[in-house]
């Protein structure tokens, strides 16, 4: 079973091609964190929203990014992060083309 971990909160920015740019060496070291198959990142400039969605091998894994990536965003001065961790349906998410393994 793997677990999917979304994350949001509040941010002034940067959004776009900036956050492209700002965020690409965090983007990278991402790849390299235990258990981590994929992430999505999301943004709303609108509403000054930013976030993830990850998938991880297990659920610790994925509690153990949240606890850290919430300190780091923290300590961006990131305040309202707001993290869920759910079990993925493989069968069902098969059937609708979810990436579940890559």
């Amino acid at each position: 079973m793997v677990y999917l971990l979304q994350v949001d909160f509040t941010m002034d920015g940067p959004f776009g091609a900036e956050m492209s740019e700002g965020f690409k060496d965090l983007a990278h070291s991402i790849n390299n964190e235990e258990g981590v198959i994929w992430k999505i990142w999301t943004e709303n400039a609108l509403a000054k929203e930013a976030g993830g969605i990850y998938l991880f091998e297990t659920k610790e894994s994925a509690e153990k990014y949240l606890t850290m990536h919430s300190a780091r965003l923290t300590s961006f001065g990131i305040t309202n992060i707001r993290g869920k961790i759910f079990e993925v349906n493989e069968v069902l998410s098969s059937i609708n083309h979810g990436p579940i393994h890559q």
